[in-house]
């Protein structure tokens, strides 16, 4: 394979343990399809962090697929201000190089805020009583607008 970015050949090399096809000169790499999903995981714990849509402000990308050659789709990585390239035929991603760090980092912080988010959420049923327990959140709503 050659890069898309200058044509260069692309060697075999392993990134976060993964087998990636990656560029000399520009130092970009090609992960197969699934393997971006495997660099997520390297820097989360659990599969909520991997929930969701990764492809935000889909728009015609200057790179040609490195497997079929068809022009791929540019993407905000996770609405992030990270451009991936994705082959429209799901062959692969291209990542310029420091980009599979950037994902790794965006994936670690949304473990931590879903931990936060968690963790928020059993402090107030611990502090509101469950919230649809007598007198729990639920009560206290319907108090709040004259109900019983």
């Amino acid at each position: 394979m050659n890069c898309p970015r200058d044509e260069s050949i692309l060697y075999t090399d392993k990134d976060h343990g993964i087998e990636v096809e990656r560029c000399s000169q520009c130092k970009g790499a090609w992960y197969d399809f699934g393997e971006l999903a495997e660099l997520e995981a390297t820097a989360t714990t659990g599969a909520d962090a991997l929930a969701g849509m990764i492809e935000y402000s889909k728009r015609q990308s200057e790179l040609k697929c490195p497997v079929c050659a068809r022009p791929m789709e540019a993407f905000d990585y996770r609405a992030n201000n990270v451009e991936l390239d994705a082959c429209p035929e799901e062959h692969g991603f291209w990542l310029d190089a420091g980009e599979s760090d950037r994902v790794r980092d965006i994936m670690r912080e949304r473990t931590r805020s879903l931990g936060r988010s968690a963790s928020a959420q059993q402090t107030w049923n611990r502090e509101r009583g469950g919230g649809f327990k007598q007198g729990g959140v639920i009560d206290q709503i319907r108090r709040l607008f004259g109900g019983r």
